[in-house]
């Protein structure tokens, strides 16, 4: 079945009062596009061993809060799923699941486009991100990264293609994500292992870099070897070299 009946935003968060009303203030500005106003949406907050006011937040901006303690992305992102699935009730094969990030902020049009590409019949999305709100330290070399960034995977042919792969900005229809087991239980790499699923079962993968998620560039990761950790590794050769 093509389409999407029902779309459930995941965002799994650790301790991320500061960011995340901005995450879900895009989100339902994205939630408000015509394009998805005929489909149910609901947002699901993973609160992954917060102790701080990450749930106060989701609860007032209406999301629903799946409670866990484990400190690993992927289990996060795989409670968040299952309780939008439990919540929604639908076939699996009507729901879209479109993750982001507590430290991210999404495009008006990113609801819409992901509705569209289930529309054409497309299993999973996966998009790019921009870094924003960086310290003057980093400006040239963050610059550098965004210029080389952008050029990774860069095809004369298919000018959309790209190589990168992040929990920010990722969609999957339902039924092809639990066909390939969902997100795995890990503390890191669990979009590439998810994307790496549905590809080697042959699922239609759609990279884009149209409509990118803006992310935060702090430099104070959440997970190991997720894009903080890719900008410290940055700002630690900018003070080197410094």
């Amino acid at each position: 079945m093509t389409g999407a009946a029902a779309i459930a935003v995941v965002i799994p968060a650790h301790d991320e009062e500061a960011l995340l009303p901005a995450a879900l203030d895009a989100v339902s500005r994205a939630a408000r596009h015509p394009a998805v106003a005929s489909t149910r949406l609901l947002t699901v907050v993973a609160a992954d061993a917060c102790t701080d006011g990450t749930r106060t937040v989701a609860r007032r901006a209406g999301a629903l809060i799946a409670p866990l303690d484990c400190r690993s992305p992927g289990r996060a992102r795989a409670a968040g799923v299952s309780l939008a699935l439990r919540t929604l009730g639908l076939d699996p094969s009507s729901v879209w699941i479109a993750s982001t990030d507590a430290d991210s902020e999404v495009p008006h049009r990113w609801l819409a486009h992901q509705r569209a590409c289930a529309e054409q019949g497309w299993d999973a999305v996966v998009g790019t991100v921009r870094p924003h709100g960086w310290p003057p330290v980093l400006e040239e070399a963050i610059h550098d990264h965004i210029r080389a960034y952008e050029a990774a995977g860069r095809h004369p042919e298919r000018s959309d293609a790209h190589p990168h792969v992040h929990g920010a900005n990722l969609g999957v229809r339902a039924d092809a994500y639990l066909r390939c087991g969902g997100y795995p239980a890990l503390a890191t790499g669990e979009d590439h292992a998810l994307v790496a699923a549905l590809l080697s079962s042959g699922h239609s993968v759609l990279r884009t870099r149209r409509f990118p998620v803006l992310t935060s560039a702090r430099l104070t990761a959440r997970a190991d070897q997720g894009y903080a950790q890719n900008l410290r590794r940055l700002a630690e050769g900018v003070r080197l070299l410094g």
